[in-house]
């Protein structure tokens, strides 16, 4: 059965969407199979895996508000082990659709929409993760209330703990109210300039503030990395030689372990 990771940070520019496809390739490089679900109305981690979304029938909206079955929504990608619950822009309209149901039917419960979906896919796949949008609102909910745990990715810049602690206290609400086995899986420093002292200062920071949480992989800041979603590609096969390919298979190789996997 599937290892739920959410990747959360209501700060954006932090690498969560980068981290996302990166890590999902990159389990899927490893031998894993991998669900990506895509809950941003952006969409980019859809179109960083070459989604064209004018080809899109079915979305990760059409699944949490009751139109299609995850099944029918859930899209094969080109690469090894991957598959993807695709976004749409209307996903920005999620919050108000799931609340207005919820008010007509007591019985629907606007948080939990993707976790039913999931159930019906959870024994399909080793992860599933989630790209969240850069909020803590009812998507993200939706997410956290679905997860086994969660992936924070935290940038090596100054103000990188900035709204942390907003993001932590979600988390604490949701495992006092909705979901009581939600962990964090770790804090991934990413955007590392090692060339600055303040990018080394943060690192020394984080570690500090959380402990063994951190992994050990730090993602580099590099103009590779950015330019693979422009292609439609992971770095693991957008530049295989690139530091980016290595770090985020050495990150897959430590959530791989920390599950005992």
């Amino acid at each position: 059965m599937a290892k739920i990771i959410s990747l959360v940070n209501q700060k954006g520019g932090v690498g969560k969407t980068t981290t996302s496809i990166n890590l999902a390739a990159s389990l899927g490089k490893l031998g894993k199979k991998v669900l990506l679900i895509d809950l941003d109305q952006q969409g980019n981690a859809s179109t960083g895996l070459g989604i064209n979304k004018g080809t899109i029938q079915a979305s990760a909206y059409d699944v949490l508000t009751g139109k299609c079955e995850i099944t029918d929504a859930i899209i094969r990608t080109k690469f090894k082990n991957l598959f993807i619950l695709p976004a749409t822009i209307n996903l920005a309209g999620l919050s108000t659709e799931l609340i207005q149901m919820e008010y007509k039917d007591p019985e629907f419960k606007k948080n939990e929409q993707l976790k039913n979906a999931i159930v019906k896919v959870q024994e399909n796949f080793d992860y599933i993760i989630i790209d969240c949008p850069p909020s803590l609102g009812l998507n993200t909910l939706n997410a956290l209330v679905a997860s086994n745990s969660v992936l924070i990715p935290v940038q090596c810049e100054f103000f990188a703990l900035e709204g942390v602690a907003q993001l932590l206290n979600t988390i604490i609400m949701t495992q006092t109210k909705l979901n009581p086995n939600l962990t964090i899986e770790g804090v991934l420093l990413t955007l590392l300039d090692s060339r600055t002292n303040l990018g080394l200062e943060v690192v020394e920071q984080v570690r500090k503030f959380f402990g063994d949480k951190v992994f050990n992989t730090i993602i580099p800041r590099l103009v590779r990395l950015v330019e693979a979603p422009s292609h439609g590609k992971p770095i693991c096969e957008y530049d295989p030689l690139c530091r980016a390919t290595e770090a985020y298979l050495n990150l897959a190789k430590e959530v791989i372990e920390r599950d005992g996997n």
